[in-house]
């Protein structure tokens, strides 16, 4: 058996459930992008599983990784705002970027706890 972090574990134990609020206040929404998410459900357990693994992975990645994870994470939300309000432009953003932070997350747990 693989030993975890407790972050890990956290993000094992919040897999189980479906998120029922994006990462941010939906009745503050502005932008397209965001009432997208907002309003299908979808995009919405999309944006809660991208904000936990981008959480997690702040809190475990060294200082060299995390300045890199938030460059990123900047990066693909300039992106996701160039999409508006389209569905699949936004299924297609999150999907890509939850590809990437789930192969970092997959990585830092096959080394284990530093």
């Amino acid at each position: 058996m693989r030993p975890t972090t407790p972050a890990l574990a956290l993000l094992l134990a919040l897999a189980g459930g479906t998120a029922d609020a994006a990462s941010f206040p939906c009745d503050k929404a502005e932008a397209p992008d965001e009432k997208a998410i907002c309003a299908h459900l979808p995009l919405n357990d999309r944006d809660v599983e991208m904000a936990t693994r981008f959480e997690i992975l702040k809190a475990v990645l060294p200082m060299g990784g995390q300045s890199k994870l938030k460059e990123d994470q900047e990066t693909w939300l300039a992106e996701r705002r160039t999409c508006g309000a389209e569905v699949e432009c936004l299924r297609t953003t999150y999907d890509a970027r939850l590809k990437v932070l789930r192969g970092v997350l997959a990585e830092f747990a096959k080394q284990g706890p530093q």
